[in-house]
Parts: C-alpha cells; structure tokens; sequence
C-alpha cells in the first residue's frame, strides 16, 4: 500500500479471514486460532505494514504490549543476537521488546523482578544469575510469564517457569574432549565469577579426569577481554605451562589472546585458544576462534514463542524445560599439539 495507514481490515483482506480474527491476533489473545492462521495474519500484518494503536490495545486488553528482555550485560555481543530472536517472534504481534542490564548483581536482578511485578510489561524472557524458580512465584501469580535462557540442564517443575538451556556441562566436556584428542595434556581453563563458569568448569574438568589429567582453573572478578587478558598472565606466571587454554567465554578468550601475543607466544604454534558462544567477533580475530555456538537467535526465537503460548492461554500448567543445540566451530587458534 502507498500513499494510505494499512488498518486492520486491509490485514484481514489480505489474510482471507474476519477482522475480528485480526484484531485477536494482533491483541496477542485467541489460543483457540489455529497456528497457521496466526502466521497468515501477522505476515499479512508485516507485509502491510500495519501499525498498531498501542494505546488503544493496551485499554481494550489491559496489557502494556511489552516483553522485558533482561540480560546482565547489554555489552556482550552474545545478547543482542538472543534479543533479535525474541523481536523476530514480538514484532509480528504487535509486541515491543524492552532490553534492561542487571550486571548480574542479586539486588538488580530483584530490582527488575519487582518492576515486572507493578504491570509495566506482560512477560519477562531473561537470563538470571542469582535467582532461584521460587523466586518468581510472586511475578507467576501476579499473571507475568516467565522465561528463562539458562546454561545448565533443567526439568521443569512445579512453578510455571519454562527453561530454555544449552547443556553448557556437555559443551565444555566436548571442547575439552577435542583438545585431548589433538594430544593436549595440559589444558588450562579461564572463566569469570557468575553465570555459566561453574558449570563449564565441571565438565571441564570432568573430561580431563576421565583421561587421567590434572585440571588448572584461573577464575577472574570479570567475564571480560580484561578478565581473560588477566587470567591467562596469572597461568603464564604460575609455571602450569599449558599447550591450550580454554576460555569460558569468548571475549575472555579474545583477551587471553591478547596476553599470549603481548609475550610473543604464537597461536596455536605454542599455545591453542578455544572460547564458548561463537560471537561475531570470533570469525574475525587473528587467528579465527574456535569456539562453540549456541545459536543465540535460535534460542530466543524459543523463549519469545513460549512466552507467547503462555499470554496466549494455549501452555499451562508447571513449568517446562527445552534443551536447545551447540556446535563445536572449529578455527585457526587450535591445532594439534
């Protein structure tokens, strides 16, 4: 259309269906719709480019027509691939997405929870290093859904919180596994204190044992290129003498990177470097990083459409848990020893 503000008669044309449908669709409400129905709508809605009257929505349906994405650094490149999955599901439903930062601190984190609970968004879809499913129970009751990307395996259970996990434990087993097999012995792991450094540390060290070597962590305050940088100077200080060195992350393998070409130490001639999340910047260092990705787009695709299922009405019930794919990239930084 040109010239003229596509309405949502102009959607139900398109789409071959009521404009009462439409104007449930697009509401977010209707479970009962059939999905095929749903995708018609909204990318009829999409190709019209309608705009929805927010203000009007949010009167008719008592909702805000938000989603609160909540991650604990907006700057890591890992997160705004994970938010741009959630808006590719929001945007055809007329929902806006909102990014907020809790630097992973336990009072940001319950700062956040308590503004969910006072109506100001619909749903949360976040990544929480501090708080515990029971910790939600107050937002679940007050009707917020919440979904969460989480780094280790989960169940499910009893409060309405759905899980949405890489096994970050079976991961770190498998990169550790790889360097074993190119005849590494002396791997060293960095990390950074919160989030997911416990659970790769464990199945870092799970895989060495089971081949009968000695494990050397280094756990720095940042999950950062400084904290790597910083890291991999203590192991090159302590006289652990590693062939490889893994990071818990990627930006602290950039910085281990960074440390090892400050000494002269070449990669991966005299030391192999593998990082965890496949960042875009990984490609892109000299030499490329290895490394694993998690399909961060794909894991909020996920999360937004199960947050959708639960406004919708269509999930119910206790929570559930979806173990999402990782894939080990192997790059230039590692080779055999």
């Amino acid at each position: 259309m040109t010239g003229t503000r596509a309405t949502q008669k102009d959607v139900a044309k398109a789409a071959g269906v009521s404009q009462a449908t439409v104007s449930l669709v697009l509401s977010g409400g209707a479970p009962s719709i059939p999905p095929e129905t749903w995708a018609r709508i909204t990318k009829a809605a999409k190709d019209l480019g309608y705009v929805p009257n927010r203000f009007a929505q949010a009167l008719k349906t008592s909702r805000s027509m938000t989603i609160a994405c909540i991650v604990p650094d907006i700057t890591n490149p890992f997160y705004p691939s994970l938010i741009r999955g959630i808006q590719s599901v929001t945007d055809g439903l007329s929902y806006d997405v909102i990014s907020v930062n809790t630097d992973g601190s336990p009072e940001r984190e319950r700062h956040f929870l308590d503004w969910a609970r006072q109506g100001r968004v619909d749903g949360v879809i976040g990544v929480f290093f501090t708080l515990r499913a029971q910790d939600f129970s107050p937002l679940i009751e007050a009707g917020v859904p919440v979904v969460r990307i989480e780094s280790s395996k989960k169940q499910g259970g009893e409060i309405a919180v759905d899980d949405i996990f890489v096994d970050s434990r079976a991961a770190a087993y498998a990169v550790t596994e790889y360097l074993i097999a190119q005849g590494h012995q002396r791997i060293a792991m960095v990390a950074g204190r919160g989030g997911p450094q416990s659970t790769r540390i464990e199945g870092y060290r799970t895989a060495l044992a089971a081949a009968g070597h000695k494990d050397h962590v280094v756990v720095d305050e940042e999950f950062s290129e400084i904290g790597g940088t910083r890291a991999a100077e203590a192991i090159l200080a302590n006289g652990f003498e590693p062939t490889a060195i893994f990071a818990a992350n990627d930006l602290m393998a950039i910085g281990v990177m960074q440390a090892l070409r400050e000494r002269g130490i070449e990669i991966p001639r005299d030391i192999a470097v593998v990082g965890f999340d496949d960042i875009s910047a990984a490609k892109l260092v000299t030499p490329s990083l290895t490394t694993v990705a998690q399909f961060q787009w794909q894991m909020g695709e996920r999360a937004a459409q199960t947050l959708m299922e639960r406004l919708r009405g269509e999930k119910t019930g206790p929570g559930t848990a979806v173990e999402m794919p990782f894939n080990l990239i192997q790059r230039g930084s590692t080779k055999a020893a």
